[in-house]
């Protein structure tokens, strides 16, 4: 959708003593259940955020503080954001867009 933006976002946990991420990475998508204005989609490496650009900055924003109130000591997040005007771009379209010029490639 026009106006939108597509985001990948990691959250590193540092200082938690153990080297499980599983339960931070949960506790951080509970911020983004239910919402009605944004899409996501976990992957093993992050999880990736689409919507209004300020509605994804605040979600962030929120997922970034949950480690710290699970106990962690500091917090490493990775973002990137795509945000194209010219055009629609999508978390799918993106993928078919490759899809289209290597059909062999599984997802």
């Amino acid at each position: 959708m026009k106006g939108h933006v597509v985001a990948e976002i990691s959250i590193v946990p540092v200082g938690t003593g153990d080297t499980g991420l599983s339960r931070y990475v949960a506790a951080c998508l509970e911020v983004l259940e239910g919402r009605k204005d944004l899409s996501y989609h976990l992957t093993s490496m992050g999880t990736i955020v689409e919507g209004p650009l300020d509605k994804v900055l605040e979600v962030i924003h929120k997922m970034h503080e949950v480690p710290f109130s699970k106990g962690a000591s500091r917090v490493v997040t990775f973002l990137k954001i795509d945000d194209r005007r010219d055009k629609s771009s999508t978390m799918a379209s993106k993928i078919e867009s490759v899809m289209k010029l290597r059909p062999s490639i599984k997802t």
